[in-house]
């Protein structure tokens, strides 16, 4: 979300006012002569882990594209670097690999660091690396499409607001498969959160709802539309909270959007103290071919959380079974201000567990975590999420901590939701592959019922 990182970023900034220490390999470098310089050493690692934000039109409250404008942040780069609070990454690094880790390695700091100490020396613009190409206004490559909600939305300067929906059509005369898909908010300060829903052509949830204009469920007329606002079957075609990046499925894997379908654009806004006008969109590119894997979001969440007042570490967890093969992709974690951590399991048989992630939580900048290897997941594996609360005055983020907290919509109650992404073969969808397949040793005359494990609201 890119208002949401100037605000990391500018918290960031603040606490490297002091100067900094090198290490030893930076002073040695600066002893002997051989400070980095710009071009040669530092600009590859801005192109690599820091342009994404810091250019012009995102995220990050400076842009540092060339020399001119990276220089006078020299000293503060090197301190934040150096306490690692950028590029911002909150995975326990005992847990997993993930491909998306932006961290630098200790030689990348070092060199930074001996960088700043010697003054941000330019050095031979000939040693630079050719210019990253960024596409203005989007982190992924130029879209084939970009789908925007038809109508702004107008959001007060104050109070909590319902979620608003928003049904965009398609227009798809063919099946198309996304291989890339990113929600751009055009008020991104006001967005809690956004989620896009794929509407098959033959789904009826909100068949009664507006086409092309905003809504909430109270606006609906129909008290089941009201209660369905909240409920779906649909596959999400992607998650947005702060601090998302665009999802982009490896070679062979892609979601599926039907000819015809609508996409129906759910978000929370949350007031600031000014008005705005907010109009979303989302960018997508084709998979040139059909894959052979298709990719859908499942979800571990616990609604009848009780967080009491004053609880520091309270533990929320739940477990799922996959009812069918899938590949793991990427886990998302989701909670509001008073999360702490979050971790996804695997629990065996014989009681032992295998820890695939564990966050210490950031409700200002929410990451998606992508496994570097994809996991082959078997069925009948169980999967537990488990959530962290503090809910005492010591969390500075917390509303009320004499408060006992329930899950809900709004950002001053809670949420526990442990997305993740799995990769299963392209003829499955969503509600196929919650039909769990008979053992070899049972009986496979008669329907067998159907094994949802993995409830799926829009409450997000």
């Amino acid at each position: 979300m890119r208002t949401v990182l100037v605000m990391c970023g500018a918290l960031a900034w603040a606490a490297v006012a002091g100067g900094i220490e090198l290490d030893s390999s930076a002073a040695e470098a600066q002893k002997q002569g051989t400070a980095p310089t710009f071009y040669k050493d530092v600009l590859p690692i801005l192109e690599d882990h820091c342009q994404s934000c810091h250019r012009l039109g995102e995220s990050a409250p400076m842009p540092l594209l060339t020399y001119e404008q990276t220089k006078p942040w020299a000293q503060k780069i090197a301190h934040a670097v150096e306490m690692k609070m950028m590029p911002p990454w909150f995975a326990d690094p005992r847990y997993g690999h993930f491909s998306n880790d932006p961290s630098l390695s200790q030689p990348q700091i070092a060199q930074i660091s001996a960088w700043a100490a010697a003054g941000a020396p330019a050095g031979d613009a000939r040693d630079s690396p050719a210019p990253r190409q960024w596409t203005r206004g989007w982190s992924m490559p130029n879209p084939d499409m970009v789908a925007k909600m038809p109508k702004p939305v107008e959001i007060p300067a104050n109070g909590e607001l319902e979620y608003t929906y928003e049904i965009v059509p398609t227009h798809f005369t063919e099946d198309k498969w996304i291989e890339t898909a990113e929600v751009r908010p055009s008020s991104a300060e006001h967005v809690h959160h956004a989620v896009v829903y794929i509407r098959p052509p033959e789904a009826k949830w909100l068949r009664h709802a507006p086409v092309g204009e905003p809504f909430t469920a109270s606006t609906l007329t129909d008290p089941e539309e009201r209660r369905q606002a909240h409920e779906t079957t649909s596959d999400l075609l992607l998650v947005y909270a702060p601090g998302s990046s665009p999802d982009q499925w490896r070679d062979g894997m892609a979601k599926f959007v039907p000819a015809g379908s609508d996409l129906v654009f759910q978000i929370h806004y949350t007031t600031n103290g000014q008005a705005a006008i907010d109009q979303t969109s989302i960018g997508l590119t084709f998979a040139k071919s059909p894959p052979s894997q298709r990719v859908i979001t499942l979800q571990l969440n616990n609604h009848a959380l009780l967080i009491p007042p004053g609880a520091d570490e309270f533990r929320v967890e739940v477990e799922g079974t996959l009812p069918n093969d899938a590949t793991l992709l990427s886990l998302f974690p989701h909670m509001h201000l008073r999360g702490k951590r979050f971790e996804y399991d695997i629990v065996r048989d014989d009681g032992s567990v295998e820890t695939l992630l564990r966050v210490n939580y950031h409700f200002h900048w929410q990451l998606s975590y992508r496994l570097s290897e994809p996991r082959m997941l078997k069925a009948g594996t169980k999967l537990r999420a488990i959530a962290w609360y503090d809910n005492s005055g010591r969390n500075p983020h917390n509303p009320d901590p004499e408060k006992t907290v329930r899950w809900g919509d709004q950002t001053s109650e809670e949420m526990m939701v442990g997305f993740f992404d799995v990769a299963v073969p392209a003829s499955m969808d969503k509600l196929r592959y919650f039909i769990r397949q008979p053992a070899k040793s049972e009986t496979s005359i008669g329907p067998k019922p159907p094994a949802i494990t993995f409830p799926d609201r829009s409450d997000k």
